[in-house]
């Protein structure tokens, strides 16, 4: 697209009306997007053919000592991702530490479950079956449960 003879008079009412709180096409933010809506320019029109007044906004900005729309999201949401990233750490350090615990909880069932199993081979065994063993046909049988192991 070829520009138009008033681009650069548009781009500069653009720059006067974003600065001075004044947006009408626009949110009326401090970002080259903004500008472009605001001067009714295609954005490569500013950053292509116009980089000089791409430049001279982007230093009448920072002279004005205001923080740039984006720059203001992007630091919020750094913030908030470093939040969530510390609230994941916090949360990955609390299962780490019950892993040993759930760990010796296991291995204390394991051994519990096989003196149970070694005494219901035992001919007195005073271990009784809470629900009878059912064998591979389906009937039910008297033998005792195999070892796990």
């Amino acid at each position: 697209m070829s520009p138009t003879p008033d681009e650069r008079e548009r781009i500069r009412a653009g720059i006067h009306r974003l600065l001075n709180d004044q947006a009408k096409y626009s949110n009326g933010a401090l970002t080259i997007v903004a500008l472009a809506q605001e001067s009714q320019v295609p954005c490569n029109a500013l950053t292509q053919r116009h980089t000089d007044l791409k430049n001279e906004f982007y230093e009448l900005v920072k002279a004005r000592g205001a923080t740039p729309d984006v720059e203001v999201r992007l630091r919020a949401e750094i913030t908030r991702l470093k939040k969530t990233i510390a609230n994941k750490n916090e949360k990955l350090a609390q299962l780490q530490a019950d892993v040993p615990a759930l760990v010796r909880a296991v291995h204390i069932l394991t051994l519990e479950n096989q003196d149970l199993r070694e005494q219901l081979t035992q001919p007195h065994a005073n271990v009784i079956a809470l629900r009878p063993h059912v064998g591979l046909l389906g009937e039910l049988s008297d033998r005792p449960v195999p070892e796990m192991g």
